[in-house]
């Protein structure tokens, strides 16, 4: 291919639709025909990242491989696409006025007015061709975050209406998410949200070329030849995107709908052969699986699921690797106390504590990892959960009563987790913790080598405070085994132990690395473990 083309995604009606995940859907199945894709995504706020942001305001933030923080939907771009993103693909709308301002205060607009247009529509469409040029990409798919209508994303619409009318017709294409709601008092799908939807990015002189409608049914064809009529589409581009029992069935029902060969047709592509037999059978399998196995995942933000949204994709793939489906407990911290941990964990056979920042929460923490520890059900600690993995062992093994954090306590007189040496000097908190893919060297006969099969890893991290090597040969007399440490042996990056049938810890973040058709090991492993030890539990 000589020329680039470009897809846009938009989104009506409400948020929360999936953009994220049909971009993702039709780029697998783009992927799958022969053409190299990548993905963008435009965020609309004003923060420079989401590294600052409360998760109950963002969720999860998403750690790439060259330490960029950003938005989750990245996650769902490499778990579909089997492919690491980085920095360049995501922007927000905080990075392109920063990188516009820092220019003007340069001189290198040569004393003119800065403004909105061109000078922000311009970096725009320079951060959306420069995806393209970085990854060698066919095909360029681009997600505008939140709804038409809000007053944030007008500048990013506004930017991809010019970027169109600089290229040829056949190289760029909109694709409109919307709803189609069923009103059961009046026994109707309701087309009217698309319609006004679709009226609005047309006032912004955005024309759609094809509409994704979001429905827990299909789309009669009288309802798709009204929506086609009222919004300008023809009626075969009006495309059924059906609720589903899991997500990765997304890709496999476009498929049916012919989605990915209307947007080839559209853009003047050919249409290569594809299969995806493989990922159907998985998804199919999957759904089929007869037994369950449940995990406690404690933590602080266990009503706001969007915050372990990697955690829970990663036990999916560990759920499909294992034929078995991982049904998920979620247990606030705050609340739990060693007097209701035997009530709260009778139907646990496996316990994980995920990642994560401050105090609160923290002793439901220590108290469900000494259960864990005490009852030999598996165990598998994240970043903080390592932390706290330590922090318990110190005090209730090692006798360390006042055994701690600097996190928690600036002046223990036990840290043995404390602030990592390089982040002392640190004024600025954005983009300024350890971030990115560090290697790591793994010990042998252990539980890591077992479930990595070789030797030297690399995974991504998220964190300020390490492991204290004051304590370390202690902890290690009273049977902690230090599993894996940095190349050059001063950072401890993960944890076991010896008289347990499956507890690991470990510094950095698995869950960004785990993808649908590559399960991290970490989890597989979790998950056996988990499912052995239920199978003790019922042959009792």
């Amino acid at each position: 291919m000589n020329k680039k083309k470009y897809i846009f995604f938009t989104g009506g009606v409400v948020s929360s639709l999936g953009k994220g995940i049909a971009i993702s859907s039709l780029g697998y199945l783009l992927q799958s025909r022969g053409y190299k894709v990548s993905i963008l995504k435009l965020d609309p706020y004003i923060n420079v990242d989401p590294g600052t942001m409360s998760p109950y305001q963002h969720g999860e933030v998403y750690v790439t491989d060259d330490g960029a923080e950003t938005d989750l939907d990245l996650g769902h771009y490499e778990r579909f696409l089997n492919q690491s993103m980085a920095r360049f693909n995501n922007a927000t709308s905080g990075q392109i006025y920063y990188e516009v301002l820092k220019k003007e205060r340069k001189g290198d607009y040569l004393g003119a007015t800065v403004q909105v247009i061109p000078h922000i529509t311009d970096a725009i469409n320079e951060k959306i061709k420069y995806v393209g040029e970085q990854t060698d990409s066919d095909i360029v798919l681009v997600e505008i975050g939140g709804t038409v209508g809000d007053i944030e994303s007008l500048p990013f619409l506004e930017a991809i209406r010019q970027f169109r009318l600089s290229h040829d017709p056949d190289d760029t294409l909109v694709v409109h998410l919307t709803l189609v709601p069923f009103v059961a008092g009046a026994n109707e799908l309701k087309t009217k949200p698309t319609q006004h939807s679709v009226m609005r990015l047309r006032e912004i002189g955005l024309q759609p070329d094809a509409l994704l409608c979001r429905s827990d049914r299909e789309l009669p064809a009288p309802v798709k030849q009204k929506i086609g009529l009222f919004c300008n589409v023809r009626a075969e581009a009006v495309i059924d995107a059906l609720d589903v029992e899991t997500i990765y069935e997304v890709p496999v029902q476009y498929a049916q709908v012919g989605f990915d060969q209307l947007v080839l047709r559209k853009l003047g592509l050919n249409l290569r052969s594809m299969d995806i037999s493989g990922w159907q059978n998985r998804v199919e399998r999957f759904k089929n699986v007869q037994r369950d196995v449940t995990i406690a995942i404690c933590g602080k933000y266990v009503e706001l699921q969007d915050a372990y949204k990697s955690i829970i994709a990663a036990f999916t793939h560990s759920g499909m690797e294992n034929d078995v489906h991982v049904n998920l407990k979620w247990l606030n911290t705050e609340s739990l106390t060693p007097d209701i941990m035997e009530t709260e964990f009778k139907d646990v056979a496996g316990i994980l504590v995920p990642g994560g920042f401050g105090e609160r929460g923290i002793e439901g923490k220590l108290a469900s990892i000494r259960y864990a520890r005490e009852h030999k059900i598996p165990f598998f600690g994240i970043c903080l959960g390592l932390q706290c993995a330590v922090i318990e062992y110190s005090r209730n093994v090692l006798g360390i009563k006042d055994a701690n954090s600097t996190e928690f306590d600036a002046n223990s007189p036990h840290p043995v987790i404390h602030l990592m040496e390089t982040q002392k000097s640190v004024k600025v908190l954005g983009g300024t913790m350890r971030l990115g893919t560090y290697p790591c060297q793994l010990k042998p006969n252990t539980k890591a080598i077992k479930a990595y099969k070789k030797s030297v890893i690399n995974e991504r991290h998220r964190h300020r405070y390490e492991f204290n090597n004051a304590y370390r040969q202690q902890l290690e007399e009273a049977g902690m085994v230090i599993s894996g440490i940095s190349p050059d042996g001063e950072l401890v990056e993960m944890i076991e132990l010896k008289d347990h049938p499956w507890f690991v810890g470990c510094q950095f973040h698995p869950e960004l690395k785990s993808r649908m058709q590559h399960t991290h090991p970490l989890f597989r492993d979790f998950v056996a473990a988990a499912l052995k030890f239920q199978s003790g539990i019922e042959t009792e």
